[in-house]
C-alpha cells in the first residue's frame, strides 16, 4: 500500500499517545485481548466515517 505521510517526525509522539492509552485505559486492552481470542468481527465488512472539520 502507498501512504503519504505529511510529517514523519510526529511518529514518536503518536507512539507515546498509543502507549499512554494502553496504560491509562486498561479496558481497551481487555477488549483487544477478547477480540483477538473470539474474533467476533471475522468475516464482517465494516465501514466507518470520521468527520473532521
Amino acid at each position: 500500500m502507498k501512504y503519504d505521510i505529511k510529517d514523519i517526525s510526529l511518529a514518536e509522539e503518536g507512539k507515546l499517545s498509543v502507549d499512554w492509552a494502553n496504560k491509562s485505559m486498561p479496558v481497551l486492552n481487555n477488549i483487544k485481548e477478547r477480540f483477538l481470542k473470539e474474533k467476533p468481527l471475522e468475516g464482517v465488512r465494516l465501514g466507518a466515517c470520521l468527520h473532521v472539520t
